[in-house]
């Protein structure tokens, strides 16, 4: 199959989740035999080459602000590939709702990826929310299908659109290796730091994590993960912290964000808003304890092999048991582990990509049969 992917700031991935996400469907996808073309834009895509690991990138330019960026560069990208030869293309964030209608007009088979309730982060004004609302409702009218990446997720638009979805998670890779070395030129010890990542984002609540961590009795440290480009006050209060135990990385990715991931002690999840965190599952996927914020999105995640909690006060009671007790935090982090085998592998969800990308092209090929089975494990 020719196949695009736009709607992401590009890759390799240098940013969020959708971003990781789009590096490994298109690389997994090109291993697999299709043409994978992802857009990018100008300010975020760092290659001087125009292909990456078999990935043939179009990078164009967009306005740089909060309510803009997306949404124009999506639409530049949109009027790029009516010429483009693509047989399906998915569109990322529900923000593009109409830039895949764009796309549907001359005759494209498009998917979009909604991602979570997104008119509920506290970034956005409310013209933002009401925007993220409309695409919302828009999406299932002006795609093929609408891609969900959680059963909760799934569940309000049917609720509240009587829309049927398809879900397909996020994946993640499994293992853990301890890189003494690795970690080290962050400041920390393998085994000796609480890792929390994140975009720091109000509705990310590092604040919160931060209240609990200061009134946490050890010598370890936090290490937290992120950096926001457009919540600069709120960045800068979280770092007025006098607490010397906690460090502030920024963002990372590649190989560094696996060895800070692989050779945590535990990881602290505090996301509110949104549908399958990325990071949480990745956190999950290398081996690590994980303590999550109470929401029916983060449940869903980590099941049973979460520790849960609800306020600052909490979590630090919380923190303050794993650190006592390294014999549960082994046990959790197998269990964790086993999880993201079951539900959240990566070829396993490019599987389900694939299938639903022959469904929509209705293309006889020789792996039909085994696209009719995943599908058929996926449900409508």
């Amino acid at each position: 199959m020719r196949i695009a992917i736009l709607g992401i700031r590009g890759i390799p991935a240098n940013y969020g989740g959708f971003e990781t996400f789009a590096e490994q469907l298109a690389t997994r996808l090109v291993a697999r035999g299709h043409e994978v073309t992802v857009y990018g834009r100008r300010h975020y895509v760092t290659l001087p080459e125009r292909e990456y690991r078999g990935v043939r990138l179009v990078v164009l330019p967009t306005i740089r602000h909060k309510y803009f960026d997306t949404v124009v560069h999506t639409f530049l990208c949109a009027f790029h590939a009516w010429w483009r030869p693509y047989e399906v293309i998915l569109v990322c964030n529900a923000a593009n709702a109409l830039a895949a209608g764009l796309l549907r007009l001359v005759g494209k088979k498009v998917a979009i990826n909604v991602d979570g309730l997104e008119w509920k982060r506290k970034k956005w004004n409310w013209l933002g929310r009401l925007y993220y609302r409309l695409s919302a409702r828009l999406a299932p009218k002006l795609a093929h299908v609408v891609i969900t990446d959680a059963e909760v997720i799934r569940a309000y638009y049917w609720q509240r659109y009587g829309v049927q979805t398809r879900m397909i998670a996020y994946g993640a890779e499994v293992e853990r290796r301890p890189d003494p070395d690795g970690v080290r030129p962050f400041g920390v010890e393998p085994e000796r730091y609480i890792l929390y990542v994140s975009r720091l984002e109000p509705e990310n609540n590092a604040h919160l994590v931060i209240e609990a961590f200061e009134r946490v009795e050890t010598e370890m440290k936090l290490l937290i993960v992120g950096d926001a480009p457009y919540a600069r006050a709120y960045v800068q209060r979280l770092k007025r912290t006098r607490d010397p135990r906690i460090l502030f990385a920024g963002f990372v990715y590649g190989e560094n964000y696996r060895r800070l991931q692989q050779n945590a002690y535990c990881y602290v999840h505090a996301t509110e808003v949104g549908g399958t965190h990325p990071a949480l599952v990745e956190a999950m996927g290398f081996g690590n304890c994980v303590l999550v914020l109470d929401t029916p999105e983060n449940r869903e995640v980590a099941g049973e092999v979460g520790i849960y909690y609800r306020t600052a006060e909490e979590l630090r009671q919380r923190l303050q048991e794993v650190l006592a007790d390294p014999q549960r935090v082994i046990r959790l982090r197998e269990r964790a582990m086993a999880r993201v085998r079951e539900r959240y592998d990566w070829e396993r969800i490019v599987d389900h990509y694939e299938a639903l990308f022959f469904e929509l092209l209705g293309a006889p090929h020789s792996d039909r049969a085994s696209a009719r089975r995943v599908m058929k494990e996926v449900g409508s």
